[in-house]
């Protein structure tokens, strides 16, 4: 899964809830925009002057930075690189991301997981998102998590979840397509 760029005016469970700490002050509104500008230019660069670029930024926050290590993260996710995406997903989960940039590290930690053989653990840590409060991810969160469940064999859970998320979208069929996918993993009764 490729990640997303960081929206300045957004504000910000992979891992076990992550340690009681301050919540850190939030990075200026000139550092927002200047790292949605370097996301806006992955596709011009290569990877090293992508990631370089990422990296300066990072390097203006605190050194124990849960947003610093996030951006990172999603520097080498979005260039292929699932493999050293994934501690850097775990570390900024650890330091106490939060908001929406903790639900993107959940989803896209998963989908990393998922990429480098270890579906199982995106499942466990996707699951707890879909009783999580609403947002503009919800449907992220059911896509990748059937994405997880396809690579386990659970290719009917996975669609019943796609076609859930998708049913409010449709502009007729709602009410079908919600009781289809029910059906897919609950049975009628009748």
């Amino acid at each position: 899964m490729t990640a997303e760029p960081v929206d300045p005016a957004a504000p910000e469970s992979a891992c076990p809830a992550p340690a009681a700490s301050p919540t850190p002050e939030p990075p200026s509104t000139d550092w927002e925009q200047r790292t949605a500008a370097a996301w806006t230019r992955l596709d011009e660069l290569d990877e090293a002057e992508f990631r370089d670029l990422i990296d300066k930024l990072v390097a203006e926050l605190p050194a124990d930075s849960a947003i610093g290590a996030f951006e990172r993260a999603c520097a080498f996710d979005s260039t292929g690189h699932s493999d050293k995406a994934v501690p850097l997903y775990q570390e900024a989960l650890e330091r106490g991301l939060t908001s929406i940039r903790r639900r993107r590290a959940t989803i896209q930690l998963s989908s990393s997981l998922r990429n480098i053989g270890r579906p199982e653990e995106g499942v466990r840590l996707l699951t707890p998102e879909l009783d999580a409060e609403s947002d503009e991810l919800d449907d992220a969160v059911r896509a990748t998590l059937a994405l997880c469940l396809a690579n386990l064999g659970r290719e009917r859970e996975g669609l019943s979840l796609v076609l859930g998320a998708l049913a409010p979208h449709l502009p007729r069929y709602q009410r079908s397509m919600a009781n289809y996918a029910r059906l897919l993993v609950e049975p009628d009764s009748d």
